[in-house]
């Protein structure tokens, strides 16, 4: 898989993943103000008329990128089952056990039949067979305790999960430092 580039707001805040394309791009319009990190990829251009020397850029891990109507700072990840797994180790947060994406449902901790939400906070990976042993059942009225407390990630814990597949190790250094205390990447 290709490697992707972390994008950062100028206070070094991460934002977003981007392909080199956008990368290229954002240089073009003289947007990335401070760049860290090894080179992910090198692209070549065409002859400049005044030099006569082919234009190259080297695209790195991590660039803070200028400009008010770029993407703004999410306040709340986006929930999605991919990294809502990811969170939990794909285990199942009822009995313990590792399962594949296929084997794990999203199970409310507070069932929304009875009023909870679904957010960070309320929601566990659950293996189908201990979700459908849970129901709508709260906590207090079935034996089935939580091995962890459900969390609501970070902007730079979600963006970990949602690239831990070909996320690099200068990224995630970058990212590890800001995650919060329940992190289990710390």
């Amino acid at each position: 898989m290709e490697a992707r580039i972390l994008r950062l707001n100028l206070a070094g805040q991460p934002i977003e993943w981007i392909h080199w394309q956008e990368a290229v791009c954002l240089y073009a319009r003289d947007l990335v103000t401070w760049t860290l990190g090894g080179v992910v990829r090198r692209v070549t251009g065409g002859y400049s008329q005044l030099s006569g020397h082919i234009s190259r850029i080297e695209l790195p891990a991590i660039m803070a990128v200028g400009g008010s109507h770029l993407a703004p700072m999410r306040t709340v990840p986006p929930l999605t089952n991919r990294a809502l797994f990811q969170r939990d180790d794909y285990r199942c947060l009822y009995c313990g056990k590792r399962f594949s994406f296929m084997q794990l449902s999203r199970d409310h901790v507070h069932p929304t039949s009875r009023g909870g939400k679904d957010r960070w906070q309320n929601v566990v990976a659950a293996c189908k067979r201990c979700n459908q042993h849970k129901g709508n059942h709260l906590l207090s009225e079935i034996d089935m305790p939580l091995i962890a407390l459900p969390y609501k990630p970070n902007n730079a814990e979600y963006l970990a999960l949602v690239n831990s597949d070909r996320i690099r190790g200068d990224q995630m250094e970058y990212l590890r430092a800001q995650f919060s205390s329940n992190s289990r990447w710390l």
